[in-house]
């Protein structure tokens, strides 16, 4: 048996391929939607991708197996568990008229790449539709299971969220009904042998959980005996108290992804190839009808970028910070170097936002001044500073941070919303005001600062965050 993690350090996400040597069949699980690399790795091994797996409506990226049943004619399976409302419904709309070819599966449902067998068992609670695969390697003589293809239920030192039907699908009254599901759902993980590997689709950094660990893989029995979540279901109640306290607000654009890969994501064909433009072309753009995003890093941008320009670096939370504050309907404009393009549009188009018009260089920034137009810069002061504009009462304070770090020390007077969250909550924010904009060490903060300064707010950001102003605190 040939298997190999494919991880997305962006979205911390993994996709599993797995493939039969004996029959040149592969297989991939949970795939996102630049599909190319598994068709690469599968054939640098000898390997014919052949199907694509969901374990469920995933709520995080775009999923790739409609564009592996486009591209090479992929099989695909997926739960058909949940009511209605939680079925795949692009099954029946390929492009030209048709029907992929798929399997629906139920609990206890099975089916085979090869040699190896993959067999289905309903695990709801993260989503109600959510199934898991015991793979079994029978071409190698196994009887028992090697791995569970653990999805988003079962993680290294934690559990799947139960809570982003309600706050980010925005179904009302879903935490508890769901958290009591996940609480029967772990009951079955006691019936599988303690030898069996966790292959989960999730590792540290992502937000389906709040506390994944950065070790790739477990096995069952460690989990069951050091995973804070399992220890924690000693009964329905404590464990539905210790899983829904302290999730991370999601990003935004959770809710469009289970949307998107319910109705069925839209076939891109092959990697988006968008336009190269001038600095001259940035001059006649009409910055509050497009999404710019200014790669470069923030002191470079802060000291000089296009009006209307939002800085997101390509760090590993550029995904979530760019998917929280530029919607799926805006045209894209991207502002980075050459080398960064193929990553930059591969995270967008991962989180479903195809509509990438064109890209500048970095370098061609200095060239957008002219007689009528000037770069501006975007003020930033030292947490000695911050005190006294506070104490003047010549700023308010947003902190951007998750609410558990608020709830453990925060600026006097400051308001609250995760960054995640601002593009819905702006209201609270008045632009009557001029907002003093801090995180935990500044960098939610500026990404926060420039999409504000975007819409016209008045705002200064806190060199160092929360962090220098500890520090400032303490010398005081």
């Amino acid at each position: 048996m040939f298997m190999r993690m494919v991880y997305d350090e962006n979205l911390a996400a993994a996709a599993y391929l797995i493939g039969c040597q004996r029959s040149g069949e592969a297989i991939v699980i949970d795939p996102q939607r630049d599909v190319d690399r598994y068709i690469e790795i599968a054939q640098h091994n000898g390997l014919k991708l052949t199907a694509t797996a969901e374990t469920h409506i995933h709520a995080d990226f775009v999923s790739g197996s409609r564009e592996l049943a486009e591209q090479i004619g992929a099989h695909v399976y997926v739960s058909d568990e949940g009511d209605a409302d939680w079925k795949c419904q692009w099954l029946d709309e390929k492009s030209g008229g048709g029907t992929y070819e798929h399997t629906l599966l139920k609990d206890g449902d099975s089916f085979n790449i090869g040699n190896i067998e993959f067999k289905a068992i309903h695990t709801p609670g993260h989503t109600p539709e959510h199934i898991v695969f015991l793979i079994t390697d029978h071409g190698s003589g196994a009887t028992e299971p090697i791995a569970l293809a653990s999805g988003d239920v079962v993680f290294v030192g934690d559990l799947g969220r139960p809570d982003l039907l309600e706050s980010a699908a925005g179904q009302s009254g879903m935490m508890e009904p769901s958290a009591k599901t996940l609480y029967a759902t772990v009951q079955k993980l006691q019936d599988i042998p303690d030898f069996v590997q966790v292959w989960p689709a999730h590792g540290a950094g992502s937000a389906c959980g709040k506390a994944l660990g950065a070790v790739p893989m477990s096995t069952i029995g460690y989990e069951l005996r050091f995973n804070p979540a399992l220890k924690a279901a000693t009964s329905e109640q404590a464990f539905v108290d210790f899983i829904l306290e302290g999730q991370p607000e999601p990003p935004m654009y959770f809710a469009n992804m289970k949307r998107d890969n319910k109705i069925g994501p839209k076939v891109l064909g092959g990697l988006l190839n968008p336009t190269k433009m001038s600095a001259s072309d940035l001059r006649t753009m009409d910055t509050q009808h497009v999404a710019l995003i200014d790669t470069r890093p923030w002191d470079a941008f802060r000291a000089g970028h296009v009006p209307g320009a939002m800085n997101f670096t390509l760090i590993n939370s550029f995904s979530t910070n760019v998917g929280s504050m530029v919607r799926d309907t805006d045209d894209i404009y991207l502002i980075l170097s050459p080398e960064h393009l193929d990553d930059a549009v591969r995270q967008l188009v991962r989180i479903g936002l195809d509509r990438i018009r064109g890209w500048v260089d970095a370098s061609e920034i200095e060239r957008y001044p002219d007689s009528v137009r000037d770069l501006v810069s975007l003020p930033e002061v030292s947490a000695a500073e911050a005190s006294g504009m506070i104490n003047a009462g010549e700023v308010h304070v947003l902190d951007v941070r998750r609410v558990t770090e608020f709830d453990n020390g925060h600026l006097p007077g400051a308001i609250n919303i995760a960054h995640t969250r601002l593009a819905s909550r702006l209201e609270e924010v008045s632009k009557n005001t001029r907002w003093l904009v801090n995180c935990h060490s500044g960098v939610r903060s500026a990404v926060s600062a420039s999409y504000l300064q975007r819409l016209g707010y008045q705002v200064v950001n806190l060199k160092g965050g929360h962090l220098a102003w500890q520090q400032f605190q303490s010398q005081d």
